[in-house]
């Protein structure tokens, strides 16, 4: 099986690793606006675009600095 850090869509399962936080957390920051939308793949499936992902977790370790 090819390696995920190929694709361009992660599951939230990958989000949680990526970001350390819950699932809960990033439903609650999805819901007010401050995480990157999901892409829904069906009823009860979503999905994230890793760049998207990539860049919020880039824009948070930049927000320590200031």
């Amino acid at each position: 099986m090819p390696d995920n850090d190929n694709y361009p869509l992660v599951s939230l399962n990958d989000v949680v690793k990526m970001t350390s936080l819950s699932r809960t957390a990033i439903n609650i920051k999805r819901a007010a606006g401050t995480f990157p939308k999901a892409v829904s793949l069906g009823e009860k499936r979503v999905a994230f675009v890793r760049a998207e992902v990539m860049a919020w977790i880039e824009d948070r370790i930049a927000a320590r600095a200031a």
